[in-house]
């Protein structure tokens, strides 16, 4: 009886309930958080891959793609190994943005297109140029020469010729406007596969990446947006314990409800080899990042198309992991299937010096400084925000960048003066109620300081009953904050995105009450939040904020950073596009 007892409660659906505490205040996702792998069927990887493909592109600030302008690449050097050579490189990037690297290429192959490797470099001190034990960019670029190949290694910002920014650039200004340095060199990667599909020798239908550690990073995000890569090899950065520790890795939005191994996978069904190590953060890929991922390449029938290998090693791309991309890139690249190992030559690594595009030369007159770049992104943001007239790509980009989410079903629970509502996702929204006169109108009243601060507002003409909520942190929601990780932004949405999504849910909750018509009316410098709010809502509101207007103070990045700091908001046009938003749904 007992056993039937125990079966009978298992078959009775739980409850929700609103939680005790906003757990979005308690222990939160950072760069090691150990994360555990989602399995997938296929039509849930195909809307997936969509998702993860638009959420990289977004946090790069590349949702709508710059202009590609002439990159007038600039020879100014030559080495002549016995079959190899090594060329000095500028590209302009993008007007006035220039990136260094060095053109490694193959003697003999007069008349022929050959493979062409993509090569970032990770945080080795010298970048591009570095040659010791653990990493030497120059040995794995003449080797691949050698091997039929031809090679762009390419600076990271900041690093070497590539020197208009700094690599660490970050601020809440920068990143209103999504002006990043991740963004800068995804965009800078796409152009280099631009830059290697122009040259005469090179097979455009063969381009392969490879990077380790940041460089990596780079590797899985240019093959997760660029089909154009063929084959890949990330090398000691796949990882479910760590997720990059630098800002060039981690833009806002990034990684909110995603990982390394997700992004990774974007590269399904196209050949990977994914290069681990026991001695960093790599230390588990046979057993849970590589079996992850062949879980993924399953659903296209294709689990012979990655593959792994681990080496009993410190964090590096030394000679062993280099030889086992020179046998990945052997058969992916080259199309040899005999099963031969490539081994590494000994090889003469030119003098960092010589290597260097503006050793004794001029950065070009027309290169811009960091601010002269920040303006002009801005500028094209600005344009390309003006020249859409979809209002619903308009509003779908807002939703993006506030992170905010349909409310299918508000949980709510009875509380003194009101309710306490929350959307099954940790959060805890506390509204004071103050009922009214009958009417086909309810009201949602929002101040910066909370509901007590909004009821005793003098002057306000709320119809009907007026529900007053404490969004995220504010008025009675206020609660101590486990300290925020300084990748924060990547994992979870800030404090601002998270007050319209409360809004979203009182207004939801609203709604559920049968209120036919809904006012959403806000106090002050509460105007933003509300705005965003309406923009986005799928349920109609009318608004009522002061003061209502395109050129209002908190349009401005200054007092955004302040008190309304949602990364991306400027870039996708800000309070203007919400303002486009709401106009057009009247």
């Amino acid at each position: 009886m007992r056993i039937l007892f125990l079966a009978l409660l298992t078959m009775i659906p739980l409850i929700a309930q609103v939680p005790q505490t906003d757990t979005r205040s308690g222990k939160v996702t950072d760069t090691d958080t150990h994360f555990v792998a989602r399995t997938y069927s296929r039509p849930e990887w195909d809307a997936r891959r969509v998702e993860l493909k638009r959420r990289i592109l977004f946090a790069a600030g590349l949702a709508t793609m710059p202009e590609k302008t002439a990159l007038r690449p600039q020879f100014t050097g030559r080495l002549e190994g016995s079959d190899y050579t090594v060329e000095k490189v500028l590209l302009e990037t993008a007007p006035g943005f220039f990136l260094g690297g060095n053109l490694y290429r193959p003697k003999g192959v007069a008349g022929k297109r050959v493979p062409a490797i993509v090569n970032p470099h990770g945080h080795w001190t010298y970048g591009r140029l570095e040659n010791q034990p653990n990493f030497s960019a120059p040995t794995l670029g003449i080797n691949l020469a050698k091997q039929g190949y031809v090679v762009f290694a390419y600076d990271m910002v900041g690093y070497n010729d590539t020197s208009q920014v700094e690599h660490r650039f970050t601020g809440k200004r920068e990143q209103l406007w999504q002006f990043t340095p991740l963004g800068l060199q995804l965009w800078n990667s796409i152009r280099v596969v631009d830059f290697l599909e122009s040259l005469p020798d090179v097979d455009p239908k063969r381009i392969g990446v490879t990077g380790a550690s940041g460089g990596a990073t780079q590797t899985f995000f240019l093959d997760a947006v660029d089909d154009r890569i063929t084959a890949a090899a990330p090398v000691n950065m796949v990882s479910l314990i760590m997720q990059g520790g630098c800002i060039c890795e981690n833009a806002p939005h990034l990684r909110i409800g995603t990982n390394t191994v997700e992004i990774a996978a974007l590269m399904a069904p196209r050949p990977m080899l994914v290069v681990a190590a026991t001695g960093d953060w790599t230390r588990n890929v046979p057993k849970e990042e590589f079996p992850a991922l062949q879980k993924i390449y399953a659903l296209y029938d294709a689990t012979d198309k990655v593959e792994t290998v681990q080496f009993d090693a410190p964090h590096n791309f030394h000679q062993p992991s280099r030889e086992a991309v020179y046998s990945f890139f052997r058969k992916t690249l080259l199309g040899i299937h005999d099963g031969k190992a490539v081994k590494e030559v000994n090889v003469t690594v030119p003098d960092a010096r010589d290597l260097l595009v503006l050793w004794n030369e001029k950065m070009p007159a027309r290169a811009k400084s960091f601010q002269e770049l920040f303006a002009a992104w801005r500028q094209l943001s600005d344009q390309q925000s003006a020249a859409e007239m979809d209002l619903k790509v308009l509003r779908d980009r807002l939703a993006m960048t506030v992170e905010a989410h349909p409310v299918a079903n508000v949980l709510a629970e009875k509380a003194q003066g009101g309710v306490v509502l929350s959307r099954g996702e940790g959060d805890r929204v506390p509204v004071r109620v103050r009922p009214g006169a009958p009417s086909d109108m309810a009201t949602v009243l929002v101040h910066r300081d909370g509901a007590e601060a909004a009821l005793a507002t003098q002057g306000i003409a709320a119809q009907g009953t007026v529900y007053a909520p404490d969004l995220y942190l504010t008025g009675s929601a206020k609660t101590e904050v486990v300290p925020r990780h300084v990748h924060h932004a990547t994992f979870h949405p800030t404090d601002d995105a998270y007050r319209v999504q409360d809004i979203l849910t009182t207004i939801a909750y609203v709604r559920s009450q049968g209120a036919r018509k809904i006012r959403l009316q806000a106090v002050g410098d509460a105007a933003p939040w509300a705005i965003l709010a309406a923009a986005v809502s799928e349920t109609p509101v009318e608004l009522v904020a002061e003061p209502l207007s395109a050129n209002a103070h908190w349009t401005y990045d200054d007092w955004l950073a302040e008190y309304c700091f949602i990364p991306g908001l400027q870039k996708v046009g800000g309070i203007r596009t919400a303002l486009r938003v709401i106009s057009a749904k009247k």
